[in-house]
């Protein structure tokens, strides 16, 4: 009766093919470690006060803060009042990048955080739930001789928390309160090698825009990119596992339509696994260093979402399709309960990327934290898709429970076998319970090592050594998560061996006794492996 390879496969053949995988997963993690460096850079700009004293403000041209065409400049707010410079005279130049230096496709994306300078005045004081209101222009070129092009051009609400610690009274004028950064910009690619913002603070007493929201000094910005050289190691292991996998998952597929009978749920979700790991392994990202492809971000997004999703499937249907419940499975509608809190789960963080992602691609300053309704929005989704991923484990340890009962308690059958077949189905049920345990050292290895780098400084040192840890984590989960589709497609083919049917009664010591007991227990029942087999017949039963 031909099982599956991780059944028929000897001892010391499995020992080397983990073996092998232990390699690539170290590998993993030391190229993200040694070679990769990290993988964003945080750089910070301080704004330049330009002077632009034209009557048409949305028509002039641009303030650059620096070079041949530089704006005149105030050193401080107090500078312009004896120049009768008024507000909305004032622009807020930054040049992206610094000076001497360009920017380049291969860093992929740019965010930035904002961080108002804003000084205690009496007379001027921030009122509660101020609103800040600017007036942003981004433009771009690509050489510092040519006339700078709009990219985009928003009015940009953003809602100040701060609070001052000392007492407000005249002496303490002049000291900073303490304001929370707020979320400014994200583009999802850097097709341009410079890029200009200019940043104006309209007010209007009779409109209430811009008022009570204390003396603004300066203005600065920390933008942050994907490094280059970590971007090149990571297309570089994209374009390596593409390969791997789609021609193991074209190999599986083939044994599983060389056999007989048509294929049973396991095997169409394993299949379904390892089209979603070469779907987000297919290096698209390649495009983007010749294209001003900005929606890249939403569809990587899109692509891990689909993965992780199909993921968190295959183990509640893995788990149920070895339970001895008496259901009649195989159909995926006998996992509705399980799979339901899947896809209302990935549906809502799928809206909330749209609400965020998808509307910044028309513009880059909009942000769903900066409203009321849209933080509530996004905490609705956020908190929705949280209970969907309790429910999800809920059900997932239930039915692993459930599972693990169940094969032990077939265990007690075993000792009536003979040695040699006694000695097989132990094999049979050990490695099915080592593949349950691989497959929770993957998810408890995402949850650690998300941690790790969350916590550490980003790099550790030993000797002259330099270990880069949040590299080490992007590149090794993601070898890891290759690796176990990898060779879950590979385990779980049909084997060419068979035992029972190739090999005489005689040869495995089996009695005529225990022959009737094998045959009424495991035949008549399609499935890719033994225990599969084992486990469904006696639910039938």
């Amino acid at each position: 009766m031909a099982g599956a390879i991780i059944e028929n496969m000897s001892t010391k053949k499995l020992c080397i093919v983990g073996g092998i995988l232990l390699v690539f997963q170290i590998v993993a993690f030391l190229v993200g470690g040694l070679i990769a460096p990290a993988p964003t850079t945080a750089v910070p700009y301080m704004s330049i006060k330009c002077v632009d004293v034209r009557k048409n403000h949305h028509k002039t041209r641009w303030l650059v803060p620096w070079g041949p065409n530089k704006c005149e400049k105030i050193r401080d707010i107090e500078e312009a009042i004896p120049r009768e410079i008024e507000a909305n005279d004032i622009v807020f130049s930054v040049h992206i990048p610094l000076p001497s230096m360009e920017m380049s496709p291969w860093f992929q994306f740019m965010l930035f955080i904002m961080q108002l300078d804003i000084a205690f005045k009496l007379n001027n004081q921030i009122r509660e739930n101020a609103e800040v209101s600017m007036d942003v222009s981004l433009g771009y070129r690509d050489d510092m001789f040519s006339e700078w092009t709009e990219m985009a051009h928003e009015r940009v609400p953003r809602k100040l928390k701060c609070t001052f610690t000392s007492p407000k009274t005249l002496e303490h004028e002049g000291r900073y309160y303490e304001c929370d950064v707020l979320p400014f910009m994200e583009i999802g690619s850097v097709a341009h090698k410079y890029y200009l913002l200019n940043i104006r603070l309209p007010v209007n007493e009779k409109k209430k825009i811009n008022v009570g929201i204390g003396e603004i000094k300066d203005i600065r910005l920390v933008g942050i990119h994907q490094n280059g050289g970590f971007t090149k190691v990571w297309f570089a292991m994209k374009t390596f596992l593409t390969p791997s996998i789609f021609i193991i998952m074209v190999w599986y597929w083939r044994r599983i339509t060389m056999m007989s009978r048509p294929p049973v749920l396991l095997e169409k979700v394993i299949f379904a696994l390892g089209i979603s790991m070469t779907f987000i392994n297919i290096p698209v990202e390649w495009f983007s260093i010749g294209f001003d492809w900005t929606w890249m971000l939403l569809f990587g997004d899109i692509r891990q979402g689909i993965f992780y999703a199909m993921l968190l499937s295959f183990w509640i249907i893995f788990c149920g399709e070895h339970m001895m419940d008496q259901h009649e499975r195989n159909h995926i509608a006998g996992y509705w309960k399980q799979v339901g809190p899947i896809a209302v789960g990935s549906f809502c963080l799928f809206i909330f990327d749209m609400c965020e992602r998808g509307v910044q691609l028309t513009n880059p300053f909009y942000s769903i934290w900066t409203t009321d309704v849209g933080t509530e929005l996004a905490m609705a989704f956020i908190i929705v898709a949280g209970i969907c991923l309790c429910l999800y484990f809920l059900f997932l340890c239930f039915m692993v429970f459930q599972v693990f009962r169940n094969i032990s308690g077939k265990q007690s059958s075993l000792p009536a076998m003979s040695k040699v077949r006694r000695l097989h189905y132990e094999g049979l049920i050990f490695r099915f319970k080592f593949l349950m345990l691989i497959t929770l050292a993957c998810a408890a290895m995402t949850v650690i090592f998300f941690i790790v780098s969350q916590v550490t400084e980003g790099h550790w040192k030993w000797g002259g050594v330099t270990v880069q840890v949040n590299s080490a984590f992007f590149t090794g989960i993601y070898g890891m998560w290759n690796l176990y589709v990898f060779a879950l497609m590979f385990l779980y083919a049909p084997s060419h061996k068979n035992y029972g049917e190739d090999q005489s009664n005689g040869d495995l010591g089996i009695h005529s006794g225990e022959e009737l007991q094998l045959t009424t227990t495991i035949t008549h029942v399609d499935g890719p492996t033994e225990i599969y087999k084992l486990t469904r017949k006696e639910a039938q039963e």
